[in-house]
C-alpha cells in the first residue's frame, strides 16, 4: 500500500504516541515512535523519516538537544522537524528554531489538525506528493477583514489583519522588520520595533503560535 510519507513521533507520554500513531496510520502514513530524544535519534537513523515530531520536555535527552544532533547527521539533512509541546513560551520557540526546527505545534492538538499540519509540511518537502486539503488551514477574507483558521472565522483589527495578510502573501518568505513597517504602517509613520512585536504576539494568541516563525535578528515568516 502506498504511504503519504514516513513520520517519526518522539514523546515520553505513551498515550499521546498511541493516539497520534493510530490517527496518522489511518491517513496512510508510515509511523515509528520513540520515547526520548536519544532513542529518537537511533530510530531516525534506521527509519529515515520525512518528518520528525519531537516533544521538547523529555527524559535522557530533550527535543531541542535531539534536534541539534539530528541536524548534524548527513543522512537526515533533508528531514523536516517540528516540535510538539505544551510549552508555549516565546523562548522555547526561539530555542527550537535556532536548533533547526521547521515548525512548532502546541499541545493539546486534535489529531486531525496534526494530520493537516504534517501534510502541509510534506507539501514543502521536495519529492513528496500530498493531495491539497479542501480548505486551507489559514486564509484571509480581504473584503470582510476576517481570518479563517482551520474553518473558524476570527475578526482582527486592521493592522493585525494587514500584517498577517502580508506574511500570507508569500508563505515561507522572510519579511524583515523594515519591509513590514513600510508595508503595514507606511514610511510616513514613525513606529518602533516593539510595535511589530506586540502585533505579532497578539496574532499568535488569536491564530495559534505555530504559524508565525521568528527569524532572530531578521524578521518574521509564515510557516505553513
Amino acid at each position: 500500500m502506498d504511504t503519504l510519507g514516513k513520520i517519526l513521533l518522539v514523546d515520553d507520554e505513551p498515550d499521546i504516541l498511541l493516539l497520534l500513531k493510530y490517527n496518522l496510520e489511518k491517513e496512510q502514513f508510515l509511523v515509528r515512535t520513540a520515547s526520548n530524544g536519544r532513542e529518537g535519534i537511533e530510530v531516525a537513523k534506521d527509519f529515515l523519516p520525512d518528518i520528525i515530531v519531537l516533544d521538547v520536555m523529555m527524559p535522557e535527552m530533550d527535543g531541542i538537544e535531539a534536534c541539534i544532533e539530528l541536524r548534524e547527521l548527513p543522512e537526515l539533512k533533508n528531514v523536516l522537524i517540528t516540535f510538539l509541546t505544551a510549552r508555549g513560551e516565546d523562548y522555547s520557540q526561539i530555542a527550537g528554531f535556532e536548533s533547526g526546527a521547521d515548525g512548532y505545534i502546541t499541545k493539546p492538538i486534535k489529531p486531525r489538525v496534526l494530520v493537516s499540519r504534517l501534510k502541509a509540511l510534506l507539501r514543502r518537502k521536495h519529492g513528496v506528493v500530498v493531495p491539497d486539503e479542501e480548505n486551507q488551514e489559514l486564509k484571509v477574507d480581504r473584503e470582510r477583514y476576517i481570518v479563517i483558521v482551520e474553518g473558524q472565522e476570527i475578526n482582527l483589527p486592521k493592522k493585525e489583519f494587514e500584517l498577517l495578510d502580508l506574511l500570507l502573501s508569500k508563505p515561507g518568505n522572510i519579511f524583515t522588520r523594515e519591509v513590514i513597517l513600510d508595508a503595514v504602517w507606511g514610511s510616513d509613520i514613525v513606529v518602533g520595533d516593539r510595535t511589530i512585536d506586540v502585533h505579532i504576539r497578539k496574532l499568535r494568541e488569536k491564530i495559534g503560535d505555530h504559524y508565525i516563525k521568528t527569524v532572530k535578528g531578521v524578521g518574521y515568516k509564515l510557516a505553513i
